[in-house]
């Protein structure tokens, strides 16, 4: 990494990582974008292709950033019929395009069996690809580094301890109330935080991790027969697949919630999303136990809002009073795959975006940047993440924000996200990113 890079990743440890104003931090973090143009314009062929394509060469100001984003869904631009036909050589080739790191002629795919026998070929070769699935049915295929994961473990441990105040004294027992992605990032994030606060007696959701093939085959199958091709039989494997998983979890959450109650005298480090913790604590209530019949230095740990689900208004309230937690205990955070960081949620209600990641605000297409008013902007929200090394640190995203680049009202400094987060996919006339065409093109065009 060049010097400024280094100045702005280091902010990861430091007690003053939200005390920057916004105007003291931008020169440097564009000088240290610039610095990762130049070394990985010679890495990345998509990088390469869309550098050329607009005419940026450097990046002097925000505004150069925004023709080198890539969309969210170029880490899944691949034909579907490669992974669904194991063409793991062509899935290698077109790694390399959005890669730092060259797979095609350093990992033999010889006996490769499916989706999740490929990816436990490239990380024994040192290339680390986490990856989700959307709606859509197809895998985002991300490539990291063995330095990007220590940064997602490094960042997300500095994120928990400045939202919570917490030292990493390994005091806390931690019970997670949802099923655990066989994802690397999502592990690494997990890890982490065991280590540091952990007393190494964790408590996972029972069963085993869901793996890439898994999720991918019941995203495929039901995008199938949404769309009417799938035959009797994919049905009803379906619909077998379906209701094992739904009892497999509805068992899963009755055995969180009694070993919720089995260690109330602990001290807790509880996670997962609002909609599962909601359900858990409803459980709880139901053996008796809630309140100050919990330890007073719990802790929750919990990604993003509600997911679409339909929870009462006091759902928060109602959680954290059963669990005994202090407002002040919750870690929240707004993330994505795509980046290395995680952006903790302060008191005030808002995300903040940490010194080594530049937030953009683009208008709905993603083709420009809208520029704040009175230190406010209103868009879809684009990053690009300094300390990514493994892949361009730049992605627009399928998100519409508000941000403040200002100071918030919890007392740190801009520049911040609201909590109204909204899917462009969940509006009226979807999510049509305008790059999101050329990219597909050109990527399967070289891989």
């Amino acid at each position: 990494m060049g010097s400024t890079v280094e100045t702005l990743t280091a902010l990861a440890d430091a007690a003053n990582r939200h005390d920057i104003p916004y105007t003291e931090l931008l020169p440097a973090q564009i000088e240290a974008a610039d610095e990762r143009l130049k070394k990985h314009l010679g890495q990345i062929r998509l990088l390469a292709h869309r550098a050329e394509a607009s005419g940026v060469g450097a990046i002097d100001k925000p505004a150069d950033l925004v023709p080198l984003l890539f969309a969210h869904t170029a880490y899944k631009s691949y034909p579907e019929n490669w992974l669904s036909d194991g063409k793991w050589d062509r899935m290698n080739r077109w790694l390399d395009t959005v890669s730092t790191h060259r797979v095609f002629q350093g990992v033999d795919t010889t006996g490769v069996k499916d989706v999740d026998d490929w990816l436990a070929r490239l990380a024994d070769a040192g290339h680390f690809v986490s990856s989700s699935s959307g709606t859509t049915g197809k895998c985002s295929m991300l490539m990291s580094s063995m330095a990007d994961r220590m940064m997602v473990k490094r960042t997300i441990r500095a994120s928990f301890s400045w939202t919570t105040g917490l030292a990493p004294q390994q005091d806390y027992k931690l019970i997670g109330s949802a099923p655990v992605a066989q994802n690397t990032r999502v592990l690494d994030a997990r890890t982490a935080i065991s280590e540091a606060f952990g007393d190494g007696q964790d408590c996972p959701f029972p069963g085993e991790p869901i793996t890439v093939g898994q999720v991918r085959r019941m995203v495929a199958l039901r995008r199938d027969i949404a769309n009417g091709s799938a035959s009797p039989s994919e049905i009803q494997a379906f619909d077998l697949l379906s209701a094992a998983r739904q009892t497999a979890v509805e068992d899963g959450l009755a055995t969180i919630a009694r070993t919720l109650v089995e260690n109330r005298h602990r001290k807790l480090i509880i996670s997962g999303l609002f909609a599962t913790l909601f359900q858990i604590s409803e459980m709880v209530r139901s053996l008796g136990c809630h309140g100050n019949d919990f330890h007073r230095d719990n802790v929750l740990q919990s990604a993003g809002g509600l997911k679409g689900a339909t929870l009462p208004a006091n759902y928060r309230e109602r959680i954290l009073e059963t669990f005994n937690i202090r407002e002040e205990r919750v870690f929240q955070f707004y993330s994505m795959q795509e980046l290395n960081s995680s952006f903790p949620r302060c008191r005030a209600g808002r995300y903040h975006i940490t010194p080594w990641v530049i937030l953009l605000v683009l208008d709905d297409k993603g083709e420009r940047l809208v520029e704040p008013v009175e230190g406010e902007a209103e868009g879809r929200a684009a990053f690009f993440d300094i300390s990514l090394e493994g892949r361009w640190g730049g992605v627009i995203t399928g998100d519409k924000i508000t941000a403040n680049y200002g100071q918030c009202a919890c007392g740190h400094q801009g520049p911040t996200v609201g909590p109204e987060i909204i899917r462009f996919s969940d509006l009226p006339g979807g999510d049509k990113i305008s790059c999101s065409g050329t990219i597909d093109a050109y990527v399967r065009g070289t891989a």
